[in-house]
């Protein structure tokens, strides 16, 4: 027997009432997010797989889904992330030579669950400013993540910080030097995530940058963990000491302006694919994985035709949907047996659905109020009153 109603793999669906709670949650943020003067774009879900992966790394590219386009023959991809679209709608859709902030909510797919517990199928909310080199920029679109999360009602969480920067400039130096061959740089980069030192030593074997890669993945903690870095990083290369104290400086900055936790990530890694300066993400107690997560890619539009400055974050709003507490009450208004009642009672249901509650009427005498219904539309003593069920 064929089983027509069930979904691929890694693939669900949300249902009455969560899904009315989870647009409710996406309005929510795109309000944030105009009140903070960013521009809403809607770009499409598939596009040229070429175009949806520029700049992009591999990670991007094996968990986009891709078919062929039966119009043109070409390859196209279900997009997996927005960022690529946003900065091509700066690049040649909404050109300005000025600061240009653009915030977008949709869904994604991804080829493969990135565990067996995520869900192929998101609900992305992210903004991006592009134009904007300074400190300014990353300070403000931390500021943003956290308000979104706020709404969100996400409360006290940790922001983690970190420098993309940091780990490229070494490996730039292992590479002029000689001690790391091009094509060693993904085992590199798998090792420090994995904290791995015995192979981080067998990759580096007589490098003086051994030790500092070694101990990069232990530098994490409270914000004074980037006195510790100076230490041990104080040999560096000038340009690998730059970037922790913009670094420093950008910890400070966030700490200013937000009441949140900050940790300290020296080897923060993800997004490492288009990411090159300043990375941050947001962790809470009751949630396993990143809330929020963002950074600072610049000229990453280049392959578009036009290098910019650009940082801005995401998020994923199934993952923030906890509870139904923000679906409004809903009021029954059955179907009266008095015919003279009921086109009064139609005003009243008018009356009430515009002052922005929910009213569902009834369809049939017999009708009982439906599951969720708190109130009801009543007729008493002459006049009608929302009584409580």
């Amino acid at each position: 027997m064929k089983t027509y109603w069930r979904l691929p793999k890694g693939v669900d669906e949300l249902l009455p009432p969560r899904a009315w709670d989870l647009e409710l949650l996406r309005r929510r943020v795109l309000d944030v997010f105009n009140q903070w003067g960013f521009d809403y774009i809607d770009p499409p879900l598939i596009e040229y797989l070429d175009a949806l992966l520029v700049g992009s790394g591999e990670d991007l590219d094996l968990q986009t889904l891709k078919v062929v386009d039966q119009i043109s023959g070409r390859q196209l991809g279900v997009r997996a992330d927005m960022t690529s679209q946003a900065v091509r709608v700066d690049a040649h859709s909404v050109v300005t030579d000025g600061v240009q902030r653009l915030c977008y909510a949709g869904p994604v797919v991804f080829a493969n669950p990135a565990s067996t517990q995520t869900s192929r199928v998101q609900l992305k909310a992210g903004a991006e400013i592009f134009g904007a080199p300074s400190i300014d920029a990353d300070v403000e679109v931390v500021g943003l993540m956290l308000e979104a999360l706020r709404v969100a009602q996400i409360h006290a969480p940790v922001v983690l910080l970190g420098h993309m920067g940091i780990y490229r400039q070494l490996v730039a130096e292992l590479l002029r030097t000689g001690d790391l061959v091009s094509d060693h740089q993904a085992q590199l980069f798998s090792s420090v995530q994995r904290k791995a030192e015995s192979d981080i030593r067998a990759l580096l074997a007589g490098s003086a940058l051994c030790d500092m890669m070694v101990a990069l993945p232990t530098l994490m903690g409270q914000p004074d963990v980037l006195t510790e870095a100076r230490q041990v990083l104080a040999d560096a290369p000038k340009g690998v000491l730059s970037k922790l104290d913009e670094l420093a400086l950008f910890a400070e900055r966030v700490s200013v302006h937000s009441a949140a936790e900050i940790r300290i990530d020296v080897a923060e890694l993800s997004g490492y694919g288009y990411h090159n300066g300043a990375v941050f993400a947001v962790y809470h107690p009751e949630h396993g994985r990143a809330l929020a997560q963002g950074g600072r890619y610049d000229g990453v539009g280049e392959a578009y035709g036009r290098a910019r400055a650009a940082t801005g974050f995401d998020m994923n709003l199934k993952q923030l949907l906890t509870s139904n507490e923000n679906q409004s009450e809903t009021i029954f208004a059955p179907l009266l047996p008095q015919q003279e009642l009921r086109e009064s009672q139609g005003q009243q249901v008018a009356t009430l659905r515009a002052s922005g509650l929910r009213v569902v009427s009834g369809l049939s005498e017999d009708d009982a109020a439906p599951p969720g219904c708190t109130r009801q539309l009543s007729y008493v003593d002459g006049e009608w009153q929302v009584l409580s069920l």
